[in-house]
C-alpha cells in the first residue's frame, strides 16, 4: 500500500425487518395508516394481514393503535416501497400518508 492512497470506509447497512436493505446514513421512510370514522376495525385488521402479511395479532396490536391513538406506523423501508405501500392502502380504502421522521 503506498503513502497516498487512503483506507476504503466500508458502506454501513441496516437490514429492514420487511426485507429491505437501508443504508444508514439514509433515513427510512414511514407508512402511517390513519384512524377514520368508516373503516370497521375488523376490516382495517384484514388489510393489514392482506397486504402485509402479518399475523393476526400483529394486525390486531396495529389497528388498536390507530383506533386508541390515532394511527399507527404500519410499514418502513425506501421513498418507493412506501409509495407503493400508501397507494395500496388508499386503494383498501384507509386513509395513509408517508413521512421521513
Amino acid at each position: 500500500m503506498d503513502s497516498m492512497s487512503t483506507p476504503v470506509v466500508a458502506e454501513q447497512t441496516q437490514v429492514d425487518p420487511l426485507g429491505g436493505e437501508v443504508v444508514a446514513e439514509d433515513k427510512p421512510w414511514q407508512t402511517i395508516v390513519w384512524n377514520d370514522p368508516v373503516n370497521l376495525m375488523s376490516y382495517v385488521t384484514y388489510v393489514f394481514q392482506k397486504l402485509f402479511g402479518y399475523s393476526r395479532d400483529h394486525a390486531t396490536k396495529l389497528m388498536l393503535d390507530v383506533h386508541h391513538k390515532g394511527k399507527a406506523i404500519v410499514s418502513s423501508g425506501s421513498k418507493d416501497k412506501v409509495e407503493a405501500d400508501v397507494a395500496r392502502l388508499h386503494a383498501a380504502g384507509l386513509w395513509a400518508t408517508m413521512e421521513q421522521p
